[in-house]
């Protein structure tokens, strides 16, 4: 598996994602139409661990915890697992209460990556991390939706006591490009700052799976937002994606996250089946040439869709 460093050490070129484990208020059941328990997660996560992706990306607001739970299980006793999760300024309370909650469904003692999860208020939770980095509880910081100017924002506020955002993760796929029309990629770039890009599936959307025929689950967030005529309007970008695909041995699924690879960012894949890491894994190893790269954001530029959550704003 390529590697990517962040600050000090290297981690997987590519992050998985647990928005989808378990059932509950923002969970897999709500969002996606799944009812997955650790049982049946647990050949994910070990083929994922296999495969060298270790690093694992949740939040307190995946099922309200169940996320967080089912990872922290399947990840027991283990020392070579990176985790990754979230503080909610919508939700509030004291950022270590939150840090320690997570903690304990994780069953871990420090948090690798802990992220500002939204940015209601940033001059009122960033200061909130200085004494959990100071004091090891978390070992990088990042921040999670916020725009550029908010990013230097946390960024300053971190700086004056001598520490900084090791990682920004926004919404970023080949349908939405916010962050990096905005200058966010650059910035990181220039700042050593890790980029995680999530939805970059489109939750299903770009993987050749669904279409007007096979449409998303009804009654998901997904199902609503990808629908008939949105599916109908990408059938062209699906075509340049597997034809590309095909010269690479690659899905449209890998394609995609090839794609965000190619753009210098870590993406967040959610995983629900062994299949999906072996995707993923192979998805690592492919190099778009320029010209592929180009065609593939000519053709989703072409479809003329933007989908983003009722979470996201712009990024400009």
């Amino acid at each position: 598996m390529k590697k990517v460093k962040l600050q000090n050490e290297w981690i997987p070129s590519i992050a998985l994602g647990t928005w989808s484990w378990g059932t509950g208020q923002g969970g897999g059941d709500a969002i996606f139409g799944n009812d997955l328990s650790a049982a049946q997660l647990k050949p994910v996560f070990d083929a994922a661990m296999q495969a060298g992706l270790y690093l694992w990306d949740t939040a307190p607001v995946y099922g309200m915890g169940a996320s967080e739970s089912i990872l922290g299980e399947l990840s027991k006793g283990r020392d070579d697992v990176l985790l990754s999760t979230k503080f909610n300024p919508r939700i509030g309370g004291p950022v270590e209460d939150s840090l320690n909650s997570s903690l304990e469904r994780l069953g871990a003692d420090h948090m690798d990556i802990y992220w500002i999860h939204n940015p209601l208020d940033v001059k009122r939770w960033t200061p909130a991390l200085i004494p959990l980095m100071k004091s090891g509880k978390v070992k990088y910081a990042g921040v999670s939706n916020h725009n550029l100017e908010e990013i230097k924002l946390a960024q300053s506020i971190l700086a004056e006591e001598g520490l900084r955002i090791s990682a920004v993760q926004n919404h970023y796929s080949l349908l939405y490009r916010s962050s990096e029309e905005a200058g966010i990629i650059d910035y990181c770039n220039e700042n050593n700052i890790v980029f995680f890009s999530y939805m970059v599936l489109e939750q299903g959307a770009l993987t050749d799976k669904y279409n007007v025929k096979n449409p998303l689950p009804g009654g998901t967030r997904r199902g609503e937002a990808f629908n008939e005529d949105v599916l109908a309007r990408l059938e062209d970008l699906i075509h340049v994606m597997k034809e590309i695909g095909d010269k690479h041995h690659a899905t449209s699924a890998q394609v995609a996250i090839a794609w965000a690879i190619a753009k210098g960012t870590v993406p967040i894949i959610g995983v629900t089946r062994t299949v999906q890491i072996a995707d993923a894994a192979k998805a690592a190893e492919i190099v778009l040439t320029a010209q592929e790269i180009h065609d593939l954001e000519a053709a989703a530029k072409d479809t003329g869709i933007v989908i983003k959550g009722e979470w996201e704003k712009p990024m400009h």
